[in-house]
């Protein structure tokens, strides 16, 4: 604790001086919003009243300013600005908005801080305050770690009620009455006496008045969108094929571009001859770029052969060169020298350990690649003193910003139109392929180019889920847990990122270690570890980080703690838990999965629980042992998001979360060899498929606590959930992923 301790004073300090500061300087800077990025570039005839309304003679827009990718946002966040705007839901249009920090997301740094969710002491508080402050003055624009709906729900609530209240105050001056007498009623604010003003004939004036900082909103009781179940804004568009995603962005006078990377990832190039594919049709230019080239066509397909025929002579790797050369590295972390984090240590572990029957495991996990369906893709069209970028990313304001500074620009100069995203997953958060694009578009200045990577590209030149490796040791007597023992070594996903936006990241990355040191299980003796592996590759977040493998370390041990103990797996976990909500969910899934009910010969089940993201989260597993190998049936879900703004989108959310679990846990591998991944296409990095996919049943709890997003907290029991259903049917423990590796799946 004393590290941890120490970089919480340091983080406490740093951010009371900036408070204090403030009350010359940073109060007031920090109370002052960010300028409305809508005014930059505001229609003729428009007027925006708050940086998330415009409205025009068409009606109102809403922008969503979080990366819609798949996982329905734009819908949410939406009805939290139409819900208190007093919009009909058929009128309104949604847009994305350009990138700018008054769209800043508090609550993915807030939610950053080293301490567990449910820690609500002091200086978990402190230090969550002291990041939502730093969160304002970076202005950072970026979708992740589950924080789109707990950053919005009452920043967006708050601009609708504010553009309401500007409308209604218009519509006061130009009637001449008291605003308290005026109501609206589906964009159109009423008079007591019959008339009627719509809110496009208001919006001109409304512009103009101060806004309140905290206008009354409505009580829950009078919800008319938030707490139902919305239609999607973006599912028309994307049934009938209208809907534009990067991978479909036109511009007039466009060229097409590829590139093709060293294959040993980050290794330079040390010389190329493009004469052979200069003289292809349709080929105009081939460019050097860090570590490969691009290649520039009339279209993609001519782009993709031309890259092939380019002669590249390719240095050797940088980071390594096989699979069993990265996992010997993270073992060898297991020493005090690598110790990054001790965040949790409860009672005497050694006393603890002596006190019951000690079982020890080691489980593995491999690196992973997001394999979106969208391969990476940008148009970038430089013109004189201006860079217009399209593009699917997770983070407009670092891409506008990286860009600028790629391109000698100033970020006023560069322009982000993001676009809806076929998959991100912590993808779309870097800025690779976007800075890949500015670069060509350097080379052919006044023409757009589109850039697409192929799909083994896409696939070799990812930024990998790190591996991992766990060593747990954990006691048991009398039928219960009497110490937990979890060690967690791990490259660091935030020293990663970091390094490629120039940041330094001190203290531990808590990254490594989530999901192990903040399970509410009431072990009397429970320490947690994470040792940082020094750099091995280029990796990144991937859906729910950390939790992603340590989910599966802890559940599984778990499952064989209650092995050894003699418990029910399911009781043993509701013996433990000590949060109230997270036993609820236990409970709702034991009930869905009837669980206290045998399953016939050649059948077996499975539990997991886990806690991420502030949302307690259980599933059940229920497979069937057959000639072919095991299939998997159906899948139970219970989670607790606090309060339910959408219940039908929360419920895809965490099906979505099962089945990209799920495929990992069967599937996923990126190896290596020679520095280069060997998985090149989805033929060698395999997803469940329809036939394969099980029923899935979901039940959305709503404990009453801090309203959570569910984005990622699907993900983490579904691996573990599995192990324990495969081992409930056949006895085989099962302690590495990916589970094809020891067994067979139909």
């Amino acid at each position: 604790m004393g590290k941890l301790a120490t970089i919480a004073r340091r983080t406490f300090l740093v951010g009371s001086a900036a408070a204090l500061g403030g009350v010359v300087f940073g109060v007031y800077k920090y109370r002052q919003p960010h300028p409305n990025p809508l005014l930059d570039a505001l229609p003729e005839g428009a007027s925006a009243i708050t940086p998330y309304v415009r409205i025009d003679a068409r009606g109102v827009t809403i922008i969503t300013p979080r990366a819609e990718m798949g996982q329905g946002i734009h819908t949410t966040l939406a009805a939290l600005v139409a819900e208190e705007l007093d919009v009909a839901w058929e009128s309104i249009r949604v847009e994305h908005g350009a990138p700018g920090a008054a769209y800043y997301n508090r609550a993915l740094l807030q939610e950053g801080v080293p301490f567990a969710a449910l820690d609500r002491g002091a200086m978990a508080e402190t230090m969550r305050g002291t990041m939502g402050v730093l969160g304002k003055f970076m202005g950072i624009q970026g979708t992740g770690g589950s924080s789109s709906v707990p950053d919005a729900f009452d920043k967006m609530r708050i601009a609708g009620a504010a553009a309401r209240f500007a409308l209604v105050a218009a519509a006061a001056e130009r009637l001449g009455v008291p605003a308290s007498t005026l109501k609206t009623d589906n964009g159109v604010v009423l008079a007591a006496d019959g008339r009627r003003l719509p809110y496009t004939e208001l919006a001109t004036a409304a512009a103009r008045i101060q806004l309140p900082d905290a206008p009354p909103l409505k009580p829950r009781e009078q919800w008319r969108y938030l707490g139902k179940s919305m239609p999607r804004v973006d599912m028309v568009g994307k049934c009938n094929g209208t809907a534009t995603f990067g991978i479909d962005v036109r511009q007039a006078g466009m060229v097409f571009a590829t590139v093709r990377m060293n294959p040993a990832i980050g290794a330079p190039l040390k010389r190329f001859d493009a004469t052979a594919a200069k003289a292809m049709r349709g080929v105009l230019q081939v460019v050097e770029l860090p570590g490969g080239v691009g290649v520039i066509a009339d279209n993609t397909w001519r782009a993709f052969q031309a890259a092939q025929a380019v002669q590249c002579d390719w240095a050797g790797p940088v980071h390594g060169a096989t699979t069993a050369a990265f996992f010997d590295a993270i073992v060898a972390s297991f020493d005090e020298q690598h110790q990054d984090s001790r965040i949790r240590d409860d009672g005497d572990i050694v006393q603890g350990l002596a006190s019951g029957q000690v079982l020890e495991a080691e489980y593995r996990v491999p690196f992973l690649a997001h394999a979106t369906m969208e391969p990476m893709n940008a148009v970038a069209w430089l013109q004189d003193k201006r860079l217009d970028i399209w593009t699917g990313t997770q983070a407009p304001t670092v891409a506008r910003d990286q860009a600028a500074k790629l391109a000698g620009l100033e970020p006023g100069q560069v322009f982000v139109h993001t676009q809806l995203m076929g998959g991100g997953f912590g993808r779309r958060a870097e800025s690779d392929y976007v800075l890949q694009a500015v670069r060509l578009a350097m080379s052919m200045k006044g023409k757009p180019v589109k850039l697409t990577w192929s799909r083994d590209e896409d696939m070799t030149q990812d930024q990998f889920r790190p591996a991992a490796v766990a060593r747990l040791r954990g006691s048991t007597a009398a039928g219960t847990v009497k110490a937990l023992d979890v060690r967690v070594a791990s490259p660091s996903v935030l020293e990663s990122q970091g390094g490629r936006l120039g940041i330094a990241m001190p203290g531990p990355d808590k990254l490594i270690a989530e999901g192990t040191y903040d399970q509410p299980y009431g072990i009397a003796n429970y320490r947690a570890t994470g040792y940082r592996t020094p750099a091995l590759l280029p990796i990144s977040s991937w859906r729910s980080v950390g939790n992603s493998y340590n989910g599966f370390f802890m559940e599984c041990f778990m499952d064989e703690l209650a092995a050894q103990a003699g418990t029910d797996p399911m009781k043993l976990r509701l013996s433990l838990i000590d949060h109230e909500p997270s036993r609820q969910v236990l409970a709702a899934v034991a009930a869905m999965s009837g669980w206290d009910q045998p399953l016939e010969k050649g059948r077996g089940r499975g539990v997991a629980f886990h806690f991420s993201f502030g949302v307690p989260t259980a599933e059940v597993v229920e497979i069937s042992v057959t000639p072919g190998g095991i299939r998997i049936d159906q899948v139970f879900v219970a989670a607790d998001v606090g309060t339910a703004l959408d219940p039908r989108n929360i419920e895809a959310q965490l099906q979505s979360g099962v089945i990209f679990g799920l495929s990992a846990a069967i599937s996923g591998e990126i190896t290596f060899a020679q520095g280069a991944v060997e998985q090149r296409n989805f033929h060698q990095y395999e997803t469940l498929r329809m036939g394969q996919s099980p029923r899935i049943q979901v039940k959305v709890l709503e404990g009453g606590g801090r309203i959570r997003g569910v984005g990622e907290p699907g993900t983490p029991p579904a691996a573990p959930a599995l192990a324990n259903a495969i081992f409930n049917a056949t006895g085989q423990r099962i302690r590495e992923l990916p589970l094809r590796r020891h067994i067979g799946f139909v």
